[in-house]
């Protein structure tokens, strides 16, 4: 099959994969109890920011990759009856509204569950029933992208629909940093995309052949399932995406996408801080206490001036 191909272009994007299977062991002791994609930016959790943004793009099938131990994620979702029930009987409408949309009517939450930890890669594998013969999303909730336009997802399902290609986020980071990141090699830009001709998995940034660093939001074609199937396990027997990706740029056009916003990595401690700073700025009833308790906070430590 050429690169050329259009077996299975993209065309509406309707379900979203939602690997939160891990441990996230990074916020330790806190997370013993608490899923990292249940930790708050301000009053909402990590995966609420993930679930808007693919509803937003047209998403109505939210499918969660989780483990066997991980109840919390799916009783965000579920249906409180009690606690609706003590709202309503105390004239608490605004919060009742708040719990009862967390998911707009006509949209559905499947979970699926990955019996062991083997990767990205397996995670996404593990959706392949709920996603069948369609395209699909894939969104790392740990990547929180701020944006006062259209989310990062919502950019990409656009530009997808209008090439027929899988697309996948990047974004430019210091080539000090690659060793971090799935770096790839594209062709020229234009209207904020390329394609994609190689992926290197956290190159030395002497070997790093740019410095694009792949982000976790992917719009895939269902190819990537046979592929996936067919990837051999890497370190630690786990199955990469990257690697079936790889596979994929010798079949079908894989375009990266850089988004407009603000990416922050909240599966790191500072990553989660900027995030709420950053909401805290920019909510409509927050923004200016969060100013002043911060401008306090810096002159207490005897900061007058930000470089």
């Amino acid at each position: 099959m050429s690169p050329s191909s259009t077996q299975n272009s993209v065309s509406r994007v309707r379900k979203a994969v939602f690997p939160v299977a891990g441990l996230g062991t990074r916020f330790l002791p806190a997370t013993k109890t608490v899923p990292k994609e249940m930790l708050p930016i301000i009053d909402r959790p990590l995966i609420q920011y993930a679930v808007d943004e693919a509803i937003e793009a047209g998403c109505d099938t939210l499918v969660f990759v989780t483990n066997r131990y991980k109840h919390a994620v799916a009783d965000y979702f579920d249906k409180a009856y009690e606690l609706e029930q003590k709202l309503e009987r105390a004239g608490k409408h605004e919060q009742l509204e708040l719990v009862r949309n967390i998911l707009p009517e006509g949209v559905r939450a499947i979970f699926v569950t990955q019996a062991e930890a083997l990767g990205l890669g397996h995670a996404v594998l593990c959706a392949k029933p709920v996603i069948g013969n369609e395209p699909f999303a894939v969104i790392l909730p740990d990547d929180v992208i701020w944006n006062r336009g259209p989310g990062a997802l919502k950019q990409m399902t656009d530009a997808a629909a209008g090439t027929g290609a899988s697309m996948i986020a990047v974004q430019d980071v210091p080539r000090e940093k690659t060793g971090s990141y799935g770096i790839v090699a594209t062709e020229e830009f234009a209207d904020r995309q390329g394609r994609i001709r190689r992926m290197v998995e956290k190159p030395s940034p002497d070997q790093a052949p740019s410095t694009l660093a792949v982000v976790g939001r992917y719009v895939l074609t269902p190819r990537i399932f046979d592929l996936l199937e067919a990837t051999r396990p890497g370190a630690g027997g786990e199955i990469q995406l990257t690697d079936a990706i790889s596979a994929l740029l010798k079949e079908e056009t894989v375009n990266a996408f850089r988004f407009r916003g603000t990416r922050f990595d909240c599966g790191t401690h500072l990553g989660l801080i900027e995030a709420t700073i950053r909401y805290a700025l920019d909510h409509e009833k927050l923004s200016e206490a969060a100013q002043r308790l911060m401008q306090d906070a810096l002159k207490e430590l005897g900061v007058t001036e930000l470089e």
